[in-house]
């Protein structure tokens, strides 16, 4: 039986699992975190493996909500727009919004240590290299061992969260129910990071407020900056064929590929082929999964939903599950028995929304981005969300600047390029003038007003 009703378990002591034990702490449950990794605040858990995050509103959000927007902002650097790199070293800016609108570089490790620093202040216990075997759904207990020996601990509270991640221990026991659905789908790219240093007069080697991209069709390299005034870059690659991390296992190999394909990056990364020979190739996985709870155990974050980083929303869709289960949770008094399958189905649409935005953005970012009609048509969209603000905003920033659902911004998308689509001829090769632009307003009014009285 459970020991207590304030008694809760967090399984996953990373972005997600630390963010929700403060909001469940600042209600008074005693929240306990398990943890198989070290403890951030002692270990840089990211070397070598890492991909930069980038902060926007939905995780801000959920930050301001338990009071560490403000906390965070030192660790955080404005990305304006995307900077695109040609083959051969031209660049071109991309806004990602209106002016003053921008996502933030920040690093995984820090913004975890910062997290960790005030759950432990709320009162938090964490149990750091400390391994979930597996849990028992019908008893709420959670079978812990230590990472360095010892016997396992038989645990158990009146409710367990799952926030351990894409290959989820309390997952992995969920499959174990009936009625229980689950899919994995592995892209056939990886990625690697490599690290930009500091010039050697001690600043950035490439402009530090935006996401540099280098796309290269079937493959692309990113750069995030960093306050040290690094850059964290990460490299999208087959994992096989002949063109992949498989392909490429001589220095020689290596170094003709950066000459060929990144001959601006060469002069800033020196040790380029060291680092690429050095650092491991990790995989890129969707994971979804239904329902999110049993009983009173439940997944959330990347054990629920797993999704590739091509649209800047793992971690904010992490922290918006938290934000959003606790917004649930105070209007329905903590009734976990009855919270738990409502906010399990209300979520599962947003998540799934969100992961296949994440797949389309992948191939938008890796072909599409130097191409001249899709610039034009981002263009378009910028001039109809200039002029028709409230009837017309873009996919790009509902997803990122917005409060709407991840599914009604996969919706609304899509009814907007279905216009686009039909009315190409008005803007493709020509700048459309004000009344062309109010033209395909308007017909994508009469659409949405058709598509509401359909769904009704």
């Amino acid at each position: 039986m459970p020991n207590s009703k304030k008694d809760i378990i967090i399984l996953g002591g990373g972005l997600v699992g630390s963010l929700l034990s403060i909001y469940l702490a600042k209600e008074g449950f005693q929240v306990t975190v398990y943890e198989k990794r070290p403890d951030p605040r002692i270990e840089d858990l990211d070397a070598g493996r890492s991909i930069n995050l980038a902060l926007s509103h939905r995780g801000i959000k959920a930050l301001t909500e338990v009071g560490l927007a403000e906390t965070v902002k030192p660790e955080l650097i404005p990305m304006m727009g995307r900077i695109m790199h040609d083959q051969k070293g031209k660049t071109n800016y991309q806004a990602y919004g209106k002016k003053g609108q921008f996502i933030n570089s920040v690093s995984r490790n820090r913004l975890n240590t910062v997290l960790v620093k005030e759950a432990i202040d709320e009162g938090v216990v964490f149990c750091f290299e400390h391994l979930c075997e597996k849990v028992d759904t019908r008893t709420n207990e959670a079978f812990i061992r230590p990472i360095n020996g010892g016997e396992t601990l038989i645990t158990t509270a009146s409710l367990i969260v799952g926030a351990d991640g894409a290959f989820s221990s309390m997952r992995r026991s969920f499959q174990y129910v009936p009625g229980f659905n689950f899919s994995q789908d592995y892209l056939e790219h990886g990625y690697l990071e490599l690290t930009i240093p500091p010039t050697k007069n001690g600043d950035f080697a490439l402009e530090k407020n935006g996401l540099h991209i280098w796309p290269r069709g079937h493959f692309m390299f990113i750069a995030l900056p960093n306050p040290d005034k690094s850059f964290t870059c990460t490299l999208f690659f087959p994992l096989k064929g002949e063109l992949s991390f498989e392909s490429l296992q001589s220095q020689e190999d290596i170094a003709q590929f950066f000459e060929e394909f990144f001959p601006d990056i060469v002069p800033i990364i020196p040790n380029v082929v060291e680092e690429f020979k050095k650092n491991p190739v990790s995989s890129l996985v969707t994971i979804k999964s239904s329902p999110w709870t049993v009983n009173r155990c439940l997944i959330l974050g990347d054990a629920s939903h797993a999704i590739v980083p091509f649209y800047g929303q793992g971690m904010n869709s992490g922290f918006e599950d938290c934000y959003e289960l606790m917004k649930m949770a105070k209007s329905m008094d903590f009734d976990w028995d009855k919270l738990l399958p409502k906010f399990s189905e209300n979520r599962k649409k947003d998540a799934d929304a969100i992961s296949n935005l994440a797949l389309k953005n992948f191939i938008e970012m890796r072909d599409k981005v130097a191409d001249r009609t899709f610039l034009k048509r981002k263009k378009v969209e910028a001039a109809l969300h200039d002029l028709f603000p409230d009837l017309w905003v873009p996919q790009y920033s509902m997803v990122t600047f917005s409060d709407y659902s991840y599914s009604d911004a996969e919706y609304i998308g899509k009814l907007q390029d279905q216009v686009m689509r039909e009315n190409r001829a008005i803007w493709e090769d020509r700048d459309p003038t004000p009344s062309d632009l109010a033209f395909i307003a308007e017909k994508f009014s009469i659409l949405m007003t058709a598509s509401l009285k359909a769904h009704l």
